[in-house]
């Protein structure tokens, strides 16, 4: 066998060892870009040396206390946050919520429990307490006695019925605000921020409106908004001071300290229970809303064969009432049912359609052609006085006619050529009249005169009236070839 003349293998080993040497200077290339990006977005999110705990604490001490000037601040934050919803202005209520002081016990419960003081917890609940129903009075006195109306505006209407942006709003909101807090040197326009983003202002005048107006519906709804932010913003709170380790209040007596712990914890786990029922609550709502919102607008509104008037939901009892104008025949009633089960939130629930059979597309249709031919009818009845009314109209010019005739036996001027010239050499003139008047100085003698009733513009000076008055004289005597005119101006 022939000895083979070229060895290919050292060179195919030279390249393996290549290819090996590519790949593990590419994994240490790619470790340590995962490894910078990892530092970066470390250095980037992490807040916690930037943290001052000592300041903090003390600054949310501070903010909890309720007296003096805190009150009037709040008492006037309610009233132009009143004023605001009751005048449908955003840009009022905004200010209203940069000015209110409610943030502060809200800080203080979450902080409290999380570093297991009971003290400042007493203290928080206290002071919140008090400037709820001090909130509450204000507001209620102001939509009760002050005369601005009590239109339901949208802006009151937008505090009655929580929803998930809600509560994201609230919890994200307690979030930047006790990160805001707990920095070196604290963001005021975060807090600010804040302040406006979660609302706390205008879900208690809202509901000091339900009181004045005996609305319960409208207290409850403001009041369960007014809980949430509270409870997610405490929750807040408390999560971002456990996270950053902040310590947690000693006690010299180790019963009380472990007392208090297990209180802490007790109401630490009811207020987490409760946050993240009311999160599921609303969730689930939310999800009912779309999908009845999806349903309407798809399977009904852009039907053009259905004259939707509104519908409603009720999620306790799981029922759709629809109302329409016009007949629903049993077709479209079936389809309507089958259509609402392809909605995941919304399938179990019953559809109760009610249609308005005395405006049926048919029955419109007939009342508007029983309209058409009445007007036609009265048309054509119009039309027949008109030419009525003209006939008369040339009937009385020929009385007048006859009338001037036998009044002006003695001259041959009809009025009304007499009155048109008057008017056109005297365009003053706003009344003109003449007759003959028989008039006696002694009751024996009786004579013939001609008397000419006149009226003047109320603007004409007296002393222009009385020039006028003798031009429109000799020209009527002209006129009419008389010897003697008398003539009266009426009043």
């Amino acid at each position: 066998m022939e000895e083979n003349k070229f060895n290919f293998s050292e060179e195919e080993n030279i390249k393996d060892k290549a290819v090996e040497q590519s790949k593990e200077a590419l994994k240490k290339d790619a470790q340590g870009l995962f490894q910078s990006i990892k530092t970066f977005m470390v250095e980037l999110l992490d807040f916690r040396d930037d943290t001052d705990r000592d300041a903090t604490i003390n600054a949310i001490k501070g903010d909890i206390s309720f007296k003096g000037a805190t009150a009037w601040i709040l008492i006037c934050s309610i009233f132009v946050a009143s004023v605001g919803l009751n005048a449908n202005s955003t840009a009022v209520v905004i200010g209203a919520m940069l000015i209110s002081p409610l943030m502060g016990p809200i800080l203080g419960v979450g902080m409290s429990i999380a570093i297991n003081d009971i003290d400042t917890l007493k203290k928080s609940l206290i002071n919140l307490a008090t400037m709820i129903v001090l909130s509450l009075l204000t507001a209620f006195m102001f939509f009760k006695f002050f005369p601005l109306g009590s239109q339901e505006t949208s802006e009151l209407l937008g505090r009655v019925k929580p929803d998930i942006r809600d509560v994201l709003i609230a919890f994200f909101g307690g979030l930047a605000l006790i990160i805001a807090r707990t920095k070196k040197g604290t963001i005021a326009s975060v807090i600010f921020g804040v302040a406006i983003a979660t609302a706390l202002m205008p879900p208690l005048c809202t509901a000091g409106y339900g009181l004045a107006i005996g609305n319960w519906n409208f207290f409850g709804g403001a009041m369960y908004l007014f809980t949430i932010n509270t409870i997610f913003i405490a929750l807040a709170t408390f999560l971002v001071l456990k996270l950053l380790r902040f310590p947690m209040l000693k006690y010299v007596n180790s019963k009380k300290r472990k007392r208090i712990a297990q209180l802490a914890s007790l109401l630490a786990i009811i207020v987490m229970f409760r946050a993240g029922w009311t999160f599921w609550e609303v969730y689930q709502y939310s999800g009912i809303e779309n999908d009845y919102n999806k349903f309407k607008k798809v399977e009904i509104e852009n039907n053009r064969e259905l004259w939707f008037q509104n519908g409603t939901f009720d999620e306790e009892t799981k029922i759709i009432k629809l109302y329409f104008n016009g007949e629903i025949n049993n077709a479209t009633e079936a389809d309507l049912r089958n259509e609402v089960k392809q909605y995941e939130k919304i399938k179990d629930f019953e559809l109760e359609i009610y249609g308005n059979k005395n405006r049926s597309f048919d029955k419109i249709s007939d009342a508007y052609d029983r309209a058409i031919t009445d007007l036609d009818k009265k048309d054509n009845i119009i039309s027949g006085l008109q030419k009525q009314i003209a006939g008369l109209q040339v009937e009385i010019t020929d009385l007048n006619k006859i009338i001037e005739s036998n009044n002006n036996q003695n001259t041959a001027v009809s009025f009304t050529n007499l009155s048109r010239d008057a008017k056109v050499r005297f365009s003053d003139l706003q009344y003109f009249g003449y007759a003959k008047m028989l008039e006696s100085n002694d009751f024996i003698k009786v004579d013939t005169i001609t008397v000419a009733n006149i009226k003047w513009r109320s603007s004409l000076k007296d002393s222009m009236k009385v020039v006028k008055e003798k031009e429109l004289k000799t020209w009527l005597k002209q006129r009419l070839k008389l010897d003697t005119l008398v003539v009266k101006r009426a009043n």
